[in-house]
């Protein structure tokens, strides 16, 4: 059972610890002041994945397409949201009959990465790309304490709350990419 998240930090060590740099560069990306570590832990995400660092500190399997995490409007809480690649539906893999000899196309792959299809492969022929998006709520208890201010152990927290944040998300995406196969 592969994870649908980890964090690189044999890439990130051997390029003198790029992740930690990239936050002490974007302390300004942070707000602070919440009591709630939610904020804190949506921007060390952000810091942490392309296109902020490419390749990205936090890496996911190559069925996922993206991955946000965002504070609830409504309760303040966080919430991730995970684009994968999907097969198509059963519906529409049972039968031909809305085919019609259009030339439709999946996905494409490219150095085994699923990519989103040129203007001018959409000039050409059709395309039907299935996906799925997974919203759902993290839970806050495992996340590290917002930092006082810029200047308080910052890098050490974002590494702390991004390992709390992969943990979570994989726990939730990698049964449903199990099932997928």
């Amino acid at each position: 059972m592969a994870k649908a998240f980890w964090i690189d930090q044999d890439f990130d060590r051997e390029r003198y610890g790029r992740y930690a740099v990239n936050v002490e560069k974007n302390l300004a990306e942070f707000e602070w002041g919440d009591i709630a570590p939610v904020r804190f832990a949506c921007a060390a995400w952000g810091l942490a994945i392309p296109p902020s660092l490419s390749p990205g500190y936090v890496r996911w399997d190559r069925r996922i397409l993206d991955a946000s995490c965002e504070r609830n409007t409504w309760d303040g809480t966080l919430t991730a949201r995970v684009r994968m690649v999907s097969p198509l539906p059963e519906e529409l893999t049972r039968s031909r009959a809305w085919w019609r000899d259009r030339g439709w196309q999946g996905w494409q792959e490219l150095f085994g990465q699923y990519v989103e299809p040129a203007q001018q492969d959409l000039a050409r022929s059709p395309f039907l790309r299935a996906t799925l998006l997974v919203e759902a709520p993290v839970p806050l208890d495992d996340l590290p304490p917002e930092p006082e201010g810029p200047y308080d152990r910052v890098e050490e927290s974002a590494e702390r709350a991004l390992v709390v944040l992969v943990r979570e998300l994989n726990a939730l995406v990698t049964p449903i990419l199990d099932q997928l196969g």
